[in-house]
């Protein structure tokens, strides 16, 4: 059987079909079929199920899938080890992060990497989509949501938690909310992500475990006066005086610390599409080492700023 036929049967797999798989490898369709092809012959047994969009690994096909990752990931581990061999780190990670948290949060730590590994090369891509990482060539991403999708690894990093604020001037003209259920009642300023619902689930805390509700969480579905993926202009808006903020904590601390902007609801906890921050990768892709070092380096980071945030 021929290694590298098996490699490609590996990828087109993890592709879900033909089209996709041959644009990862940089390869015709036709191409990519043909070696397909070749190897159902040379094992005499049909790998796939082909249909006019996605192909399917068959029983024989999928165990042979699940071997060739694992031929795969040690050839790539070996071609690395010999390539690296007495040289810097180097290699090339393409990175997703949310717009907001991304921006504020994470760039500092992002150009301290840089910094400490000037020889890998890092693409960025600022992003608040959950989409597929494979079609989108994306080695790693980080994101907000509740819970991650069953299909990809998932590390927790930490939690955002969102606050409820507006100017002083604002304030001067119209009260803050009272309760959760004011929100759909004022002019609401937060974030947006195309295709979704807004949705803000709050709850109170439970005085024996902050980490808990106290009662069954409550759902509102407010419909914002202004909403944007971009934070700082969120910021900028709420700053003005347009409305009431709801936005992570960390895009208006300084304001909130310096007088600037007000707060409400401070014994409640909020969040939009969810409060939990992940690093998210794909499944039996082989991590390369400078894949490896940025997600040590980005746990790191994020659980040294969960720890500040919760103090």
């Amino acid at each position: 059987m021929d290694l590298n036929a098996l490699v490609l049967f590996v990828d087109i797999v993890d592709a879900g079909n033909l089209s996709l798989a041959a644009r990862n490898l940089k390869m015709s369709r036709a191409n990519v079929s043909y070696h397909l092809t070749q190897l159902e012959k040379s094992v005499g047994q049909q790998l796939m199920r082909r249909t006019t969009r996605r192909v399917e690994p068959t029983e024989v096909g999928q165990r042979l899938y699940e071997h060739g990752r694992v031929i795969r990931n040690e050839w790539q581990a070996a071609r690395e080890t010999v390539a690296m061999f007495g040289k810097a780190l180097h290699g090339s990670v393409r990175l997703s992060v949310p717009t907001g948290f991304g921006h504020l949060v994470m760039s500092p730590w992002l150009i301290d990497f840089k910094r400490r590994y000037p020889d890998i090369a890092l693409e960025l891509l600022f992003d608040n989509q959950v989409d597929d990482l494979l079609r989108d060539e994306v080695d790693l991403a980080v994101r907000v949501m509740s819970e991650p999708p069953q299909n990809l690894i998932a590390i927790e990093l930490g939690r955002v938690r969102y606050v409820l604020c507006a100017s002083l001037a604002h304030l001067a003209a119209q009260a803050l909310p009272a309760s959760p259920a004011d929100l759909a009642r004022v002019p609401l300023i937060t974030s947006a992500v195309s295709g979704r619902d807004l949705k803000v689930t709050a709850y109170r805390v439970s005085a024996e475990d902050p980490s808990l509700p106290a009662e069954p969480p409550l759902e509102i579905k407010p419909h914002p006066t202004l909403a944007s993926e971009n934070f700082q202009f969120l910021r900028e808006a709420i700053l003005a005086g347009l409305g009431v903020g709801l936005v992570p904590d960390y895009v208006v601390a300084q304001d909130v610390s310096e007088g600037r902007l007000v707060t409400a609801l401070d014994d409640w906890r909020l969040s939009v599409f969810g409060s939990r921050l992940h690093l998210l990768r794909m499944p039996g892709r082989y991590q390369t080492l400078a894949t490896r070092t940025l997600i040590d380096f980005i746990v790191d980071r994020a659980h040294r700023w969960a720890g500040r945030s919760s103090d």
